[in-house]
């Protein structure tokens, strides 16, 4: 690409491979670095993760050949701004760069669609792990914060002020309400699902 013909676009460095790119830009600075994820030494990805620790306020706008959807993901995850594809022409790039050098983000429209559905299927599961925190009572979560700092029936009943044959009818109903069958997996399920302080 020739962005210098641009007009307004300067281009102050090329590197080879990842890392000479992120080499080159903490001496550079530049305000938009153009990263390709498929480079040798460290990939576009990992390049953008160590330049977003060394350079937080360089936007990466991701180049890539590939309509990779995982790519995308990882892209997005390690900071980069931009996702767009080499197959762009100049006149296509140029206000892109210029969008993303005033704070806008970009997603090539043939990759857009992947990413809402992601986001969806996010919210949903988001949504999901609300509802289940929320038809647990106030008691059961409770108990299962205690089941999860390794406290037995005993150790709870003791605590709460209540029975053990109590406390066994708690944990029956947050196993029957979470649809599983052990208290190990009660305990996994709500740490990964943030219902308690892992």
């Amino acid at each position: 690409m020739e962005l210098d013909d641009a007009g307004d676009i300067e281009v102050i460095g090329e590197a080879a491979d990842g890392r000479d790119a992120v080499d080159i830009c903490s001496h550079l600075a530049p305000d938009v670095v153009l990263m390709d994820v498929s480079m040798p030494s460290i990939d576009g990805i990992e390049a953008t993760r160590r330049l977003g620790a060394t350079i937080p306020s360089a936007k990466v706008l991701m180049l890539t050949s590939s309509h990779d959807e995982q790519h995308l993901f990882e892209a997005i995850r390690a900071g980069a701004t931009g996702y767009l594809l080499k197959e762009s022409t100049i006149a296509e790039v140029a206000p892109i760069v210029r969008a993303v050098a005033a704070g806008e983000s970009f997603v090539s429209p043939v990759l857009a669609g992947r990413l809402l559905a992601e986001f969806c299927s996010l919210s949903e599961r988001a949504e999901s792990s609300w509802g289940i925190a929320a038809a647990l009572t106030e008691r059961e979560v409770e108990i299962l914060e205690r089941m999860s700092s390794g406290a037995d029936n005993a150790s709870i009943a003791t605590a709460l002020d209540l029975t053990q044959s109590s406390v066994k009818n708690h944990v029956g109903n947050v196993l029957a309400k979470l649809q599983l069958h052990t208290r190990t997996e009660a305990v996994l399920f709500a740490v990964r699902e943030g219902l308690v302080d892992s």
